[in-house]
């Protein structure tokens, strides 16, 4: 009995036992069969991901070329390689610019302080003055750092402010010394009506009319010049900025665009050049009809204003009405109408006039004499 009561229970302990391995394999494939389905939605969502995800568009041909507006500063190759040569430069030119300020500054103070230079001639020459000190100014600080420097770089932006006030006051000295031509020639043809004609408010409308037409010349020069490629190389072979040599370093046709810079120079130039040669041939005639003592005066204060003209005029007519070409000499000719002439203006008015002399003696009397006495 007890032995049947044991076979009893050990077949129903195994029963229990297969019945938990058939439980035990049921799960685990109910399991698979989750895990099974969990991965297949995965793959789906993934592939429905793929294919609702836009494809980016393949890169055009112009994004795959480099920015035509890479370059950000010009390198200067300044007026000679040889380090002894330059330094050499520097003590002469520092010299140069030196006289240039304190010359013009002179002949400015001795004009604004002397009531015996009141006539409308001398207020035209401090004006032409001052210009030249701005006009050199432009030039010269870059010039003599650059003498000192071991890589003479300018920003494009500095360039451009450069080639800006280069053309503003080189427009102000054309129309200053054309409005001098015209002085001259009220002062020796119509004498009787020079105070009427070329009182102060006609002056400062001449000299403000100056200004303006430089402004309008150099925005023209600059937004021809501005809006072109630069994208290498950037060396620009002279010592400062100007419209030529950058034309050579544009990436683009620049024909069209040479051909516009030198008719706007060329009509500033060609505009004042009549002007002055038209004055100048009617003072001539009229000079026919004076006395040999008027004559000698009236040509001897014409000589100095002729003498101006042809030192400026000449190296700005070699340079800028041409083909925009550049040539070796050029940096020699830019040296000249940018340093040389504003330094021999105020030299040239003053030994070739006897009341510029007389008012530069007696504001050195009245001013300097007094400080140096005391001291």
């Amino acid at each position: 009995m007890h032995e049947g009561c044991a076979d009893t229970q050990t077949s129903a302990t195994l029963h229990n036992i297969q019945r938990g391995l058939r439980r035990s394999a049921s799960q685990s494939q109910s399991s698979l069969g989750e895990e099974e389905e969990r991965e297949g939605q995965a793959a789906g969502a993934g592939v429905a991901t793929r294919e609702i995800t836009p494809l980016k568009p393949p890169p055009r041909g112009r994004d795959l070329m480099p920015d035509p507006y890479n370059v950000t500063e010009f390198i200067l190759l300044g007026l000679s390689p040889n380090q002894q040569v330059q330094r050499v430069c520097f003590a002469v030119f520092l010299l140069l610019y030196a006289a240039v300020v304190l010359g013009n500054l002179l002949l400015v103070l001795t004009v604004a302080a002397s009531t015996s230079l009141a006539s409308p001639m001398y207020f035209f020459l401090g004006s032409l003055s001052l210009v030249e000190i701005c006009y050199s100014s432009t030039t010269a600080p870059k010039l003599l750092s650059d003498l000192l420097a071991r890589r003479k770089a300018i920003s494009v932006g500095g360039c451009m402010a450069q080639l800006f006030f280069l053309h503003f006051f080189g427009g102000i000295e054309m129309l200053v010394l054309t409005a001098m031509a015209y002085d001259r020639y009220v002062a020796i043809c119509r004498p009787l009506h020079y105070a009427a004609i070329m009182n102060r408010r006609v002056c400062a409308a001449l000299v403000g009319v100056a200004w303006a037409g430089g402004l309008v010349h150099s925005l023209a020069q600059v937004l021809l010049i501005f809006p072109l490629p630069f994208c290498g190389p950037n060396v620009i072979d002279h010592y400062f900025c100007d419209v030529l040599p950058l034309l050579q370093l544009a990436c683009s046709d620049t024909f069209l665009v040479g051909l516009l810079i030198v008719a706007n120079g060329g009509t500033l130039s060609v505009v004042s050049f009549v002007v002055l040669l038209a004055s100048y041939v009617v003072i001539l005639v009229h000079l026919r009809t004076r006395s040999s003592e008027g004559r000698r005066k009236a040509l001897s204060t014409c000589g100095s204003h002729v003498t101006v003209v042809t030192l400026f005029f000449a190296p700005c007519v070699f340079i800028y009405l041409r083909p925009s070409a550049t040539l070796p000499v050029d940096k020699l000719v830019a040296v000249f109408y940018t340093v040389i002439t504003p330094l021999l203006n105020p030299v040239i008015y003053s030994l070739r006039n006897a009341e510029v002399k007389r008012a530069v003696k007696n504001l050195w009397t009245r001013t300097v004499q007094p400080v140096t006495d005391r001291g």
